[in-house]
């Protein structure tokens, strides 16, 4: 029998090596390394220019930057302000102003949006109003103005939104932002006031109904929105939610079915409320405060 594997070797398992010689590495560049940039640090990228940014000047007494200068005036946000000045909707003296940070003086003519402004900022007080201070100049030496109360608080020339008796107590807003006096003046205005009323005598439970349906007196519908007994109190102590913040209407209510009104307190006035302000003191509305007053 033949053997015919005899002179060969029989293959294992693993290959044989190869003597095939290797590609040669990629010779690397001899060129010198670019040399990468440090970074800014954090004060040199606060300092770095902006966009339309007006160059750096020492900023005179006299003068105030453009987005503040149209903030005060009452018109939008600074940061709004801003997006209208890039925008090209800003004039300076008749020249349209596009440079951040640009510096106008008070007496500098500036145009928003096609309307001429006036910096003096919108100041707005909130009052809890004691007894025997009065809204009006006119009702002799014997009654103070409320403006008393808020002396020192503003330079600005503010009045009270809607008028106060001496005898009515409670929520008064003060401000110079004529708009928003005019707005809380006018009768289609569609903020809530809360009232608590102290009448001379317990208020029938058929005398609150009809309030609560609304009731005409002189010719003029008046819409109640909600008017409920006080609770733990006597039944002469009435909450009365209704949108007119004209003091005379709530008395008239009351009057129109032969009730006398003692004492009339504003509780809440368009959202704002007396939490941690007593009586006599004031404060500062905040920034979202008045926010909301002008989208009621």
């Amino acid at each position: 029998m033949n053997n015919n594997g005899g002179n060969s070797k029989r293959t294992g398992t693993s290959r044989p090596s190869s003597n095939k010689p290797k590609p040669a590495m990629d010779k690397r560049s001899q060129k010198p390394k670019k040399k990468v940039a440090d970074k800014p640090t954090a004060e040199e990228a606060k300092s770095a220019k902006k966009p339309n940014q007006a160059p750096k000047r020492a900023k005179a007494s006299d003068e105030i930057r453009l987005n503040k200068y149209i903030s005060n005036s009452g018109v939008c946000s600074r940061r709004d302000a801003d997006i209208y000045i890039q925008s090209g909707n800003v004039k300076v003296n008749g020249i349209p102003v596009t440079e951040m940070g640009y510096l106008v003086k008070l007496t500098d003519v500036v145009n928003f949006d096609g309307v001429n402004l006036t910096p003096e900022k919108k100041e707005y007080i909130l009052l809890n109003k004691p007894k025997n201070f009065t809204t009006a100049f006119d009702e002799g030496a014997e009654y103070r103005n409320v403006l008393e109360l808020v002396k020192g608080s503003t330079t600005a020339k503010i009045a009270a939104v809607g008028r106060m008796d001496k005898n009515t107590t409670g929520l008064l807003l003060l401000t110079n932002d004529t708009d928003m006096i005019r707005k809380f003046s006018l009768p289609s205005q569609k903020s809530s006031k809360i009232y608590q009323v102290s009448l001379d005598k317990n208020l029938k439970f058929e005398d609150l109904e009809k309030i609560s349906k609304g009731l005409t007196i002189d010719n003029h519908r008046i819409f109640v929105e909600e008017i409920s007994y006080i609770e733990k109190e006597p039944k002469s102590e009435v909450g009365l939610k209704i949108r007119s913040s004209n003091i005379k209407v709530v008395r008239s209510i009351f009057e129109h079915f032969d009730y006398d009104v003692l004492r009339i307190d504003r509780v809440a006035f368009a959202g704002l409320t007396k939490k941690n302000l007593p009586r006599g003191n004031w404060r500062l509305l905040t920034e979202q405060e008045i926010i909301n007053l002008k989208n009621v």
